[in-house]
């Protein structure tokens, strides 16, 4: 995700905060950074953020630590428009470093309908599809 906030300019456009989450995305990784700090991944990932985005580079610098598990926030998509959407961040049992984000907006709201006409554009058909089965011998 922080890769996709930084070097993505779509980024800056779908979310109306977007310093605000990329501050608290920088915060994140730097959490994250402290519990595997010999992550070599993590390390490139560091370096090529640094080196492509000066507002990375800088609030990388200021050390800031944070781990934010539910809020809310708001995006302007391009396709539906305005959305607020709460979101909850759960911890995998078994396996801390996993998160599942879990988002979802307040019934009845216009992001409501958002969400459901964007999910309309994704659904499968509701019947499913049953192979040809040959009778046993």
């Amino acid at each position: 995700m922080t890769r996709f906030i930084f070097l993505d300019e779509s980024a800056r456009t779908l979310y109306d905060d977007w310093e605000a989450i990329a501050r608290t995305s920088v915060a994140a990784l730097r959490l994250y950074a402290g519990q595997h700090p010999h992550d070599p991944q993590l390390a490139e990932l560091i370096g090529e953020l640094s080196l492509r985005d000066p507002d990375f580079r800088s609030w990388w610098a200021d050390h800031d630590i944070q781990r934010r598990t539910y809020g809310t926030k708001h995006f302007h998509h391009p396709l539906v428009g305005d959305l607020t959407l709460d979101y909850e961040a759960l911890a995998v049992t078994g396996d801390c470093d996993q998160i599942l984000g879990i988002y979802s907006a307040e019934p009845g709201t216009p992001s409501e309908q958002a969400l459901r006409l964007l999910a309309s554009w994704t659904s499968e058909p509701a019947t499913p599809h049953r192979p040809h089965l040959s009778p046993p011998r």
